[in-house]
C-alpha cells in the first residue's frame, strides 16, 4: 500500500506543485521562493521521515502571504489524500522539541475536525524577510485541509528562529507518529508489508 499524493493548485497569486510520500525517508526537494520557509519545510520533512517535492511560484514581490498560506493548504490536501480512510493509524501524536533555550510541544489528533491552537510567543516580527505571523497562517491552511486538532504550546524560548524551527520539527515528528500504523490493530491495516 502506497500512501502518496500529488497535488497542483493554481490561483491568481500562486502555482503550487507538491508530491508527498508519508512512508519515506525524510528526503525533501523544496523550492518555495522563500528561503526561511524552505528551511522550515526541509526540517519538517526530515523529522517526519516524509518524502516531499514542492515547488511554488508566487507573488513574492508583494510578500510571502499567499505563498505560505497556499502551501499550507496544498500540504493539508496531500496529507488527506495520502492518509486515505486512515484505517489502522495511531491517530494521536505528540513531541516535545527542545532547541537550545526553546521548548515547544506539538500535539496532533487526526480526528477529521479542524482546530488549531497556536500558543507561541514570537518576539520578532520577521526572520530575515519572512513575516513570522505567517507561520500561523500556514498551519491554519493545513488543518482546514487535513482536518485535525493541532496544538503548538511554548514552554520556553527567546529566539524566534528557534521557536519556529522547534514548531516545524515537532510537527513533523508528531504527524509521523499519528500517521503511523498501530501494531495493536494489525487486522485493520490494509497491508502491513514494509510498514510495521
Amino acid at each position: 500500500m502506497e500512501r502518496t499524493a500529488k497535488i497542483r493548485r493554481d490561483t491568481k497569486e500562486t502555482q503550487v506543485e507538491l508530491s508527498l510520500n508519508l512512508d519515506g525517508t525524510g528526503r525533501g526537494d523544496i523550492n518555495t521562493g522563500c528561503g526561511f520557509l524552505d528551511h522550515m519545510l526541509e526540517l519538517f520533512t526530515r523529522h517526519g521521515d516524509f518524502d516531499m517535492s514542492l515547488t511554488c511560484h508566487g507573488d513574492t514581490q508583494v510578500d510571502y502571504h499567499h505563498t505560505t498560506e497556499d502551501i499550507g493548504i496544498v500540504l493539508g490536501q496531500a496529507f488527506t489524500r495520502a492518509l486515505g480512510d486512515k484505517r489502522g493509524i495511531v491517530r494521536y501524536g505528540q513531541f516535545f522539541l527542545p532547541m537550545d533555550e526553546t521548548l515547544v510541544l506539538c500535539a496532533v489528533d487526526l480526528s477529521g475536525r479542524d482546530c488549531l491552537v497556536w500558543a507561541l510567543e514570537l518576539p520578532a516580527a520577521k526572520v530575515g524577510d519572512f513575516d513570522t505571523e505567517l507561520a500561523k497562517e500556514f498551519w491554519l491552511g493545513f488543518v482546514r485541509n487535513c482536518p485535525c486538532a493541532l496544538h503548538f504550546r511554548q514552554f520556553s524560548g527567546e529566539n524566534t528562529h528557534h521557536i519556529l524551527e522547534a514548531a516545524f520539527k515537532g510537527a513533523g515528528r508528531a504527524l509521523r507518529m499519528a500517521a503511523g500504523f498501530d501494531a495493536r490493530h494489525r487486522d485493520e491495516i490494509p497491508s502491513t508489508k514494509g510498514v510495521l
